[in-house]
């Protein structure tokens, strides 16, 4: 936990550094776009993998490139802070005129299974929008790590954050839960589809 801790607020302190330090296409680039998310550092590639949603299909990060895609961290089990970030991800989906893959990268096996992320998606409307990616504790802890997030634990709540991974792969854009709106989201979206 404190080494998922550290990996975390290092990826803060480099998020804030790549804000202050990009190079000059680089920060060019992100003026032009205007991001209303946080910018993230050059080149951290979004880990791939090769797992399977709530209906049992095989689904890779490597899949989706070519456009971007949210990424968003949930357990199926939770009645706080997930169904509102799944909201915002539903909110900016329906704003969007075309439509873009989200994904629900699970934080909570063995508990997160095909049935309780299936329940959860029909409960809040996003079946068919919003695939749920599942895996074992041990086939998660490298996506967990590659994105900077720390699984549910019973003494500790997982990070409440959407990221956009633009059409090359790489992670380019974060939102903490409590900064995330359905038109931030939406406008983010939209300018890495045009980038």
């Amino acid at each position: 936990m404190v080494a998922t801790t550290v990996a975390f607020v290092a990826l803060i302190v480099a998020v804030e550094r790549g804000r202050d330090k990009s190079s000059g296409a680089e920060a060019g680039r992100a003026k032009q776009l205007r991001f209303d998310g946080g910018v993230m550092p050059r080149g951290v590639r979004a880990p791939d993998f090769a797992l399977t949603d709530e209906r049992g299909r095989r689904v890779t990060m490597r899949q989706f490139r070519g456009r971007p895609v949210a990424v968003t961290f949930l357990y199926s089990h939770c009645e706080d802070t997930c169904p509102a970030q799944a909201q915002q991800v539903k909110g900016a989906l329906d704003l969007l005129d075309r439509p873009v893959p989200a994904l629900a990268i699970a934080v909570d096996p063995p508990r997160d299974t095909g049935a309780s992320a299936q329940a959860f998606l029909d409960k809040y409307d996003l079946a068919g929008r919003l695939r749920w990616v599942l895996g074992s504790r041990a086939q998660l802890q490298p996506v967990w790590r590659g994105f900077a997030i720390q699984e549910q634990l019973p003494d500790a709540e997982h990070q409440s954050r959407i990221v956009l991974v633009d059409r090359d792969g790489f992670q380019r854009v974060g939102f903490p839960g409590d900064q995330v709106t359905p038109e931030r989201l939406a406008h983010d979206l939209r300018a890495l589809g045009a980038s």
